[in-house]
């Protein structure tokens, strides 16, 4: 009987991820942090969630997505963002959207008492976000402030990350 309730449970409509892995399988690096892709579902009009691991302060370069919210979820660490004219701080547990055609820019702040942060980010829909994830990490740096990358990636590249 319990042979049988074990092959019921590895048929089940899911897949478990733990902190840091990778749906695929694979490591993505972005230099200064690591993402993995948690959710890759329903393609370009679908929903793609990353969980960005950083291990040094920094982030990406002030941008905008002409059709994608883009939702962020502090899980460990404190993140600097400025949406639009407003300027907060997300601690573990804070949540924030930057709604689409908005610019935004964030960093994970790399205080000296933290040795790690933690971030999910949703898009959606996902459009062409995959596709520039998996072209920025084989470089294993942040993104190059290449407005062409950006705009062939349905965002419009403003201005230099956030220092920190």
């Amino acid at each position: 009987m319990e042979n049988s309730k074990e092959n019921q449970i590895q048929k089940l409509p899911f897949h478990l991820l733990h902190s840091g892995q990778d749906s695929e399988g694979q490591v993505r690096s972005l230099g200064i942090s690591a993402i993995s892709f948690k959710l890759i579902q329903g393609g370009q009009d679908g929903l793609l969630i990353i969980e960005n691991t950083f291990n040094k302060a920094g982030g990406p370069a002030r941008h905008l997505h002409f059709n994608q919210d883009e939702w962020f979820y502090s899980l460990q660490g404190e993140f600097l963002f400025e949406i639009g004219s407003q300027k907060m701080l997300l601690k573990p547990g804070d949540s924030v959207l930057a709604p689409r055609q908005v610019a935004h820019v964030w960093a994970f702040s790399g205080s000296p008492r933290q040795e790690q942060g933690r971030i999910l980010i949703a898009f959606l829909p996902a459009g062409k976000m995959e596709a520039f994830f998996r072209k920025v990490t084989q470089a294993n740096a942040m993104p190059p402030q290449d407005p062409a990358l950006w705009l062939e990636h349905g965002m419009q590249l403003l201005g230099p990350p956030l220092k920190v």
